[in-house]
């Protein structure tokens, strides 16, 4: 019998269950982690695109087609600055103005690991992709027009490329890190705005109190 015994021993194997790297294995198989991100970060830019080149199949009215083009590159600018590239690529950039009234121009990366799922490469893929192609489909509409004398839709593809441009501009100075003279802080996560005011007026008071040569606290 102690024999036996010693043979089951012999032949079991130590198993490590380890549940929470199964999660992560499940999550990194995931290919799109947010689909209505993903959508949309597509689906103003090319609507806008698609109208542009069939608008006159359905309507004869130049302001029509202007405003309903002009509304999808507004909205596309506005989720792919505040939305998709926070959740797609972990990148977000605006303005801000301190207590002086100069403008800075903001570039965060979110690096190392976050309590949410983090992007996938498809998701990268996808936004990077339709982040260069779109400017690069305005610029041709803005030199066809410019040919062929239609001189009346040529502020609307000027307004396509410095909208989409805007974009492409900002993430990349947020993927690359930014400049010393542009980008006021890059952190491993997104702090809110009212911590980045307050910082700012901190360091302000202390510049204030050396100039008086009263110590600061």
């Amino acid at each position: 019998m102690a024999h036996l015994f010693q043979a089951l021993a012999d032949d079991t194997e130590d198993v490590s269950l380890d549940f929470g790297n199964e999660e992560e294995l499940a999550l990194s198989k995931a290919k799109v982690r947010y689909p209505l991100a993903t959508f949309f970060h597509l689906f103003f830019r090319v609507s806008a695109i698609m109208t542009y080149l069939f608008c006159d199949w359905f309507s004869k009215s130049f302001i029509a087609c202007f405003l309903i083009i002009l509304l999808l590159l507004s909205f596309d600018f506005w989720s792919v600055k505040n939305v998709t590239g926070r959740l797609l690529v972990g990148l977000r950039w605006w303005n801000q103005i301190d207590e002086d009234g100069k403008s800075h121009w903001v570039f965060e990366a979110k690096k190392g690991p976050s309590t949410g799922a983090s992007p996938t490469e498809v998701e990268a893929r996808i936004f990077w992709l339709g982040l260069i192609i779109c400017p690069v489909i305005w610029t041709l509409f803005f030199f066809s027009t410019l040919f062929s004398l239609k001189l009346k839709w040529l502020a609307l593809a000027v307004t396509g490329i410095c909208l989409q441009t805007a974009n492409l501009y900002g993430y990349i100075h947020c993927k690359l890190g930014g400049t010393t003279q542009t980008i006021c802080k890059v952190t491993t996560r997104f702090p809110t705005q009212e911590i980045f005011q307050t910082e700012r007026s901190e360091e302000f008071q202390k510049n204030v109190l050396k100039h008086l040569g009263t110590p600061s606290p």
